[in-house]
């Protein structure tokens, strides 16, 4: 699909809507997705690419099948299962505060909608560039709290508060939220992350952009208070610093 496009967005969102019933399908679309996006900027084929948070281990699978050396790291066991091309050989249970890679190990580091999760987004983004090549490609993606969907399962109420939100959404379903403020769900924001990026020394910023946005998505990210809201999903590309 073309990127940007009215009908890559809409055939995400769709996919998107039916995550809970077919979550294969909305992520092996979204895998997809990313690698063309990765792909923009280095191919993939005999490049080490670094997974971090990749949960189940689409991204890691999408990356092999375009020839890449591709390796997930993950830190909840529970997001793990067993699948015939991905052994214990090629997964590690480890976070991305203290990845157990020597310096500049990947080509490509990667992580989608991971930052949101972590307490510390900045040490994580250090420890992403630290192993990544000099030259070489860091792709970050998140979920910026304001947009509509920052609360995640109890968005959009999260602009009503947090706990709130939370409260609706286990009387609504009658079980537990997956996800607690401060726990593991951060308020995360578009213009602090790029003001971050943007005075570090060890990477540069390619492209900061909406990773759905349908028209201009790199425009919405320059306005501020507006990118907030209307990012929904911030994409960082940066390029390690020699």
């Amino acid at each position: 699909m073309k990127d940007p496009s009215f009908r890559r967005s809409l055939t995400l969102f769709r996919a998107f809507m039916r995550e809970e019933e077919d979550p294969a399908t909305v992520y092996t679309l979204l895998a997809r997705d990313a690698a063309d996006q990765v792909e923009r900027y280095v191919p993939l084929n005999g490049k080490v690419v670094v997974d971090v948070g990749g949960g189940d281990g689409y991204f890691t699978r999408e990356f092999r099948r375009r020839g890449a050396q591709s390796y997930l790291f993950e830190p909840d066991r529970g997001a793990l299962r067993t699948r015939p091309d991905q052994g214990p050989r090629d997964t590690v249970v480890a976070d991305g505060y203290l990845l157990p890679l020597a310096d500049g190990a990947a080509d490509v580091a990667f992580s989608s909608n991971v930052l949101e999760h972590v307490a510390d987004p900045h040490t994580f983004i250090s420890e992403m560039a630290r192993v990544t090549r000099p030259g070489g490609l860091i792709y970050v993606s998140f979920t910026n709290w304001y947009s509509p969907w920052g609360g995640h399962e109890w968005a959009p109420w999260h602009y009503a508060g947090a706990e709130r939100a939370r409260a609706r959404y286990e009387r609504r379903t009658g079980h537990p939220a997956k996800h607690r403020l401060g726990e593991n769900l951060f308020r995360i924001g578009v213009g602090p992350t790029l003001r971050h990026v943007r005075g570090r020394t060890d990477v540069d910023l390619v492209s900061a952009r909406s990773r759905y946005w349908p028209v201009l998505p790199e425009l919405v990210t320059r306005v501020p208070g507006l990118r907030e809201f209307a990012t929904w999903n911030l994409l960082l590309i940066l390029r390690r610093c020699s």
